[in-house]
């Protein structure tokens, strides 16, 4: 409740600085009051959206979609404003710095403008363009006979987020199957909070399809944690329900366990482990278990939370490949800066460390924030290839 009532201020405060300053310097010299008070009404409706949705909020999927449109309204409404007084802020002290007029409304609402479409851009389009990142893991320790092999990594699907709308996910899956892979993974959080989300989609993700299956672990949204249950039963519940959709889609599940898959004479190991996260997030992994009869082979671990690996992996273990996701990279990389990078040290892309590898999806799907701006959902196509001993 504290959270909510914390956020609730910060999208008031949000909402007013920018309006008293524009209103104070451009609505005011308007010259019909009708117009000057048509200016308030976004931000009256916003408020009163705000008061309806944080004052009854539970993470249900209805709720949920509320809540999405509710924030693409405030971000495409509000966005635009702070930064219309941003620029306008710059440029007045920078004109007033040289002794030179910089027309700094016009400029600051040109900025605004393009702010607006490209938030625009990013709930509509960018939440679906999907990119196909291409990563070749090198590595003395893979054997010759996966040389060449190439696995599909999927993370963040959250099923819930795109309602009945099967449409984008259809295209991503069309993709993967274009891409032909021996292999496909998927690093947790199928759903948001229920396993029902799941349902439309059941259909679209019984087509994937690879010569060595498809495999998965659960992310912290898979355990339903985000509802108040009334009894640990309904929650389990959904678990189990959630697990024995992933078996009708073919998906088969790695809960804290390993499978060896051979090619000809050779073989690698693919470990799955629970949820492994820092508190507030849920622990589960039993990684020594998970891995126990995979020694001496290319190891390749699938772990939703990337900060699994600096806690556990990098100490504890010689795993030469962890597959993680979780981070989003907050759904928004502009001019190559996402602020994920103040939560996580890992939060997208390939990481090494003494011949140990992370990689950190950024999701298919999203959460929340109802967009991609610049971290447009990726599907990852790795290429094994063995690295010539020196």
């Amino acid at each position: 409740m504290r959270h909510l009532v914390e956020l609730f201020l910060f999208f008031v405060v949000l909402m007013a600085l920018p309006d008293w300053y524009i209103y104070r310097h451009y609505v005011n010299r308007w010259k019909h009051a009708w117009l000057r008070r048509l200016y308030w009404c976004p931000s009256i409706l916003l408020f009163i959206g705000m008061i309806g949705i944080f004052g009854s909020f539970e993470p249900r999927p209805e709720a949920m979609n509320r809540l999405s449109l509710f924030l693409i309204s405030f971000l495409c409404i509000n966005v635009p404003k702070v930064i219309f007084t941003l620029s306008t802020l710059l440029f007045k002290g920078l004109a007033k710095k040289i002794h030179h007029h910089f027309y700094e409304s016009y400029i600051g609402l040109v900025i605004a403008l393009f702010s607006m479409a490209y938030l625009l851009f990013g709930a509509t389009e960018g939440k679906q363009h999907f990119q196909i990142k291409k990563v070749t893991i090198e590595s003395k320790d893979i054997p010759m006979g996966f040389h060449g092999y190439r696995i599909i990594q999927l993370a963040d699907i959250h099923a819930g987020s795109w309602g009945s709308n099967i449409r984008p996910m259809q295209k991503a899956v069309n993709i993967i199957q274009g891409l032909q892979p021996d292999l496909i993974v998927f690093t947790g959080d199928l759903i948001n909070n229920l396993a029902n989300e799941l349902d439309p989609f059941i259909p679209v993700f019984s087509q994937l399809q690879a010569k060595d299956g498809v495999y998965s672990v659960l992310g912290n949204h898979d355990y339903s944690t985000y509802i108040e249950w009334d009894n640990p039963q309904q929650q389990k519940a959904q678990l189990d329900s959630l697990m024995a959709k992933q078996s009708q889609m073919g998906w088969t599940l790695l809960n804290n366990q390993h499978v060896k898959i051979h090619r000809k004479n050779d073989s690698i190991a693919l470990i799955g482990v629970e949820n492994s996260g820092r508190p507030p997030f849920p622990d589960h992994a039993r990684l020594s278990e998970a891995m126990a009869g995979t020694e001496g082979m290319f190891q390749i671990l699938l772990s939703h939370d990337p900060s699994h690996w600096q806690r556990e992996v990098l100490p504890k273990t010689d795993i030469q490949l962890m597959l993680a996701g979780h981070t989003h990279a907050m759904q928004t990389k502009i001019l190559g800066f996402s602020p994920s990078r103040f939560v996580y040290p890992e939060y997208e892309g390939l990481y090494k460390e003494d011949g140990q590898m992370l990689y950190v999806n950024v999701g298919l799907g999203y959460l929340m924030f109802p967009m991609r701006l610049g971290a447009w959902p990726e599907i990852t196509l790795f290429t094994l290839n063995t690295e010539p001993t020196k």
